[in-house]
């Protein structure tokens, strides 16, 4: 499956941070391109379309999803009730790949899903390499145990140290693991954007 595997930055300074793409930072202030400077002046604005298209494009990135699976959790999430851009972001989060993240297992989301592909990350005692596999409420996301997972896992959380974790998530630093209380609220969503543009992107397929 085709993943983006170009400059991280680049794209950070087209669409602003992106927690789970990479921590890495540019000096440069103005976006990408030749006419990078040219979009400060005021006669220069994205259309409506363009818009929609960047909010798209920033959980694309930051999730690390392809265009066809970004599309079927937006058709996921419009077939359940309730408020169908939160649900959305409800739906990336519960990824395994995404609460590793957010755990600090990883310190991007890319990182995580290497974790989960190789075996050290486990749900409910078993072992999980599905990076995109739905977590369940009071499931109990841990590491394998063995040595060089936890090794590996303890010197990523010292690495990460400083990272924000989610109310929905109890996470028990001695155990290395972590039971999932409920959903996730807007508010621990890391990533600034605005989904129900999102929505919209998608409204007329």
């Amino acid at each position: 499956m085709s993943r983006y595997r170009g400059p991280k930055v680049k794209i950070c300074r087209r669409l602003g941070v992106l927690p789970g793409l990479t921590t890495k930072r540019s000096n440069k202030i103005n976006r990408p391109g030749k006419d990078g400077n040219a979009n400060a002046d005021i006669n220069t604005k994205l259309t409506e379309y363009g818009i929609r298209l960047e909010e798209k494009q920033k959980l694309k990135f930051n999730y690390g999803l392809t265009e066809a699976q970004l599309y079927r959790y937006v058709k996921e999430a419009r077939r359940r009730k309730g408020v169908t851009g939160l649900i959305l972001l409800q739906l990336l989060e519960m990824r395994l790949d995404t609460i590793c993240f957010s755990l600090g297992f990883a310190k991007s989301i890319a990182q995580a899903r290497q974790l989960v592909n190789h075996g050290h990350i486990t749900v409910n005692k078993k072992v999980v390499s599905i990076p995109s596999f739905q977590c369940k409420v009071n499931d109990i996301i841990s590491v394998k145990d063995k040595l060089n997972s936890k090794n590996l896992v303890k010197t990523n959380i010292e690495k990460n140290q400083g990272n924000f974790i989610a109310t929905h998530l109890k996470f028990d630093s001695l155990k290395l693991e972590a039971p999932v209380l409920d959903y996730c609220n807007r508010n621990d969503v890391i990533l600034q954007l605005d989904e129900l543009l999102v929505i919209e992107h998608y409204s007329r397929r």
